[in-house]
C-alpha cells in the first residue's frame, strides 16, 4: 500500500478513536465510529484476496448495523428527554439498544458471531489493530455510559462471553480464530465488574491490549497462522518460541505472569460485592480457555512436527521485520504482576 494511504487511514483511524473519546454529544460519538470504521476497511480489503473481501464486507455490514442502532437509540432519547448527552440516558429501551449496539462493535457474545469468520480473513498485523485499538472507542462510550445500564445485562453479557469465548476456542486450529475467541472471553471479564469498579475494566483493557499485541507480533514474527504450523517454530528460533508459550499462559491467566493480574483483581472485587457463585463461575470460564492455550503451548514445546529437521540449519534469511515492539510488549505481557500494589494504588 502507497505510503501515503496508509498514513492517512492509520491517522483517520487515530482521529476517530480520540473523537469518540472526548464527546459528550451522541452525535460527535457516532461520527468518530463512522470514521474509525471507514479507515480500517481499506486496510481490510487491502490484499484483494477473495476472503479479505469477504471479511471486509462481513466488519462493515455489522459495524454500519451497530452505528444505526446507536444513531436511532441517542435520537430515541433525546427525542424523550431533549438532550443529547451522553450523561443523561434515562430512557430504558434507548440505553438497552445502546448497549446492545457497543456489544455488537466490541463482539460480546451472543453478537459475537462475526468476529472469528472476521478475523479469520485478515492478515495479522490488520488483525491486530482490529483486537486492540478498534475495542477503544467503543469502550469509552460504554464507560462513560455505564451507570445507566441495567446490571443483570451486564452480568450476563460477561458471563456468556466468557464462557463462549472458552468453549469455541476449544476445537480450534486456525490461530486467529484461537486469538478471536479469546478477545471474546477477555471482553466478557471487562463487562463483568464494569458496574462495580469501571477503573479494572480499564486496566483489564490495557493488560488485554498489551498480551494481544505480544501474541499477534510473535505469530507475524514466525509467519506462523496454524496450530499445525507452531510445531516447527522451535527448531527455528528456540528462544521466541519459549517466549509465545509463556504469552499464551499470560493470556489464559496463569500466575506469576501479567495475565493474572486483571483476573485476580476482579474475582476479588466480584467477591467483595457478594457474587461469590458469579466469581466461581468466572473462574471455571477461565479455566476451560486456559486449556485451549495449554494446547497451542503443548503443540508449541512439546511435540516435533513430521516434516521438522532436526539439525540446525546452515543459512538462514534474515527478517526484514521490525522486533522492538515485539520486545517491550512481550516483556510487559509477562513481567507486570509484580507491580501490582503500584497499580492498585493508583486505580482503587
Amino acid at each position: 500500500m502507497n505510503p501515503y494511504v496508509l498514513a492517512t487511514l492509520l491517522s483517520s483511524l487515530g482521529l476517530g478513536t480520540t473523537l469518540t473519546f472526548a464527546s459528550s454529544h451522541w452525535l460527535l460519538a457516532w461520527m468518530g465510529l463512522e470514521i474509525n470504521t471507514l479507515a480500517i476497511v481499506p486496510l481490510m480489503a487491502q490484499h484483494h484476496h477473495p476472503r479479505a473481501v469477504e471479511a471486509t464486507t462481513k466488519y462493515f455490514l455489522t459495524q454500519a448495523t451497530a452505528a444505526a442502532v446507536i444513531l436511532f437509540a441517542s435520537t430515541t432519547n433525546a427525542w424523550i428527554t431533549g438532550e443529547w448527552d451522553m450523561a443523561n440516558m434515562s430512557d430504558p429501551i434507548a440505553t438497552a439498544m445502546v448497549l446492545a449496539a457497543l456489544a455488537l462493535k466490541i463482539g460480546l457474545a451472543p453478537m459475537h458471531f462475526w468476529m472469528p469468520e472476521v478475523l479469520q480473513g485478515l492478515d495479522l498485523s490488520t488483525g491486530l489493530i482490529l483486537s486492540t485499538w478498534q475495542k477503544l472507542a467503543p469502550f469509552a462510550l460504554i464507560i462513560q455510559t455505564a451507570q445507566a445500564f441495567d446490571p443483570l445485562l451486564l452480568t450476563a453479557l460477561g458471563l456468556m462471553s466468557t464462557l463462549i469465548g472458552g468453549w469455541g476456542g476449544l476445537n480450534q486450529t486456525q490461530l486467529r480464530k484461537v486469538l478471536a475467541y479469546s478477545s471474546i472471553a477477555h471482553m466478557g471479564w471487562m463487562m463483568i465488574v464494569l458496574q462495580y469498579a469501571p477503573q479494572l475494566t480499564l486496566l483489564a483493557l490495557l493488560m488485554y491490549i498489551l498480551m494481544t499485541s505480544a501474541a499477534f507480533l510473535t505469530l507475524k514474527l514466525s509467519y506462523t497462522t496454524k496450530v499445525g504450523t507452531l510445531a516447527t517454530t522451535w527448531s527455528k528460533s528456540p528462544l521466541l518460541t519459549a517466549t509465545t508459550a509463556l504469552v499464551l499462559l499470560s493470556l489464559g491467566g496463569l500466575p506469576p505472569l501479567t495475565g493474572f493480574m486483571p483476573k485476580w483483581l476482579i474475582l476479588q472485587e466480584l467477591a467483595k460485592q457478594g457474587l461469590p457463585l458469579t466469581a466461581t463461575v468466572m473462574a471455571l470460564a477461565a479455566l476451560i480457555s486456559l486449556y485451549f492455550y495449554l494446547r497451542l503451548c503443548y503443540a508449541m514445546t512439546l511435540t516435533i512436527s513430521p516434516n521438522t529437521v532436526t539439525s540446525s540449519t546452515p543459512w538462514r534469511a534474515q527478517t526484514t521485520q521490525t522486533s522492538i515492539p515485539l520486545a517491550l510488549s512481550t516483556v510487559m505481557a509477562l513481567g507486570l504482576l509484580p507491580i501490582t500494589p503500584t497499580i492498585m494504588m493508583l486505580v482503587v
